[in-house]
């Protein structure tokens, strides 16, 4: 990388100074605008004890469910189990830590994170056991508990276009958790179908300025669907 470039040749550079028990906010809802060949290159680097901030955790053999298979992630801070068998027989048994939360509570503590919010209030959850244990406040009459925000050491993320200065477009539902994740990590990555020069975008499409960008790598993606339905003939 050079100047404002951001571009890099390799995934083994684009996870360069990922390590053990990191923390790593990952884009994506179900297997929609999943970062899947980073998540490849965390499989093949071997770290372990990480703390992964997502949705959910991919399915069997796919997604983030593949760094269930060798253990790497020790806690998943997510809103749903989802169609993976491996967490929910992890979770269950107790080997993987799990803090279940309300999916717009997560993707707020994410947007606080990358906002320079340290903790907010919100009614969600409030009186269930997703409250215990934290701090509630009274304001107009109703109870709100106090969620704290969420800084990744890393965040990767699925984008459509970039340009080499790190400007992201995201395509139509796979924009989701994919433009909170870039904000809130102290290293970004971002893989994209397309890398093209600046100037090329239009400024109004841009989802995610290249200030929140590190690295930007072009990829190649099976975009596998998680659940095919078809009408009968």
């Amino acid at each position: 990388m050079a100047g404002f470039d951001k571009v890099v040749s390799s995934y083994e550079e684009a996870l360069a100074g990922l390590q053990d028990g990191m923390t790593v906010i990952a884009g994506g809802f179900g297997l929609c605008g999943i970062p899947e060949n980073l998540i490849a290159q965390i499989k093949k680097m071997g770290v372990k004890g990480l703390t992964v901030v997502s949705n959910n955790c991919g399915v069997d053999g796919f997604g983030l469910g593949i760094l269930l298979e060798d253990r790497q992630i020790k806690k998943m801070v997510s809103s749903y189990v989802g169609e993976n068998a491996l967490f929910e027989k992890q979770l269950l048994s107790g080997e993987l830590e799990v803090e279940l939360t309300p999916q717009g509570t997560l993707a707020e503590k994410i947007r606080a994170g990358g906002a320079g919010i340290p903790a907010f209030y919100t009614a969600t959850g409030y009186g269930t056991p997703v409250g215990e244990g934290k701090e509630v406040r009274e304001f107009n009459g109703r109870h709100y508990i106090m969620e704290e925000s969420i800084v990744g050491d890393f965040a990767i993320v699925k984008g459509w276009k970039a340009d080499r200065y790190g400007n992201v477009v995201y395509r139509h539902t796979a924009q989701n958790f994919n433009p909170l994740a870039a904000t809130a990590g102290k290293i970004t990555v971002v893989e994209v179908e397309e890398i093209v020069e600046p100037g090329e975008l239009d400024p109004t499409h841009i989802h995610t300025p290249g200030i929140y960008v590190n690295r930007v790598i072009k990829g190649s993606f099976e975009k596998r669907i998680e659940q095919r339905t078809v009408r009968k003939g």
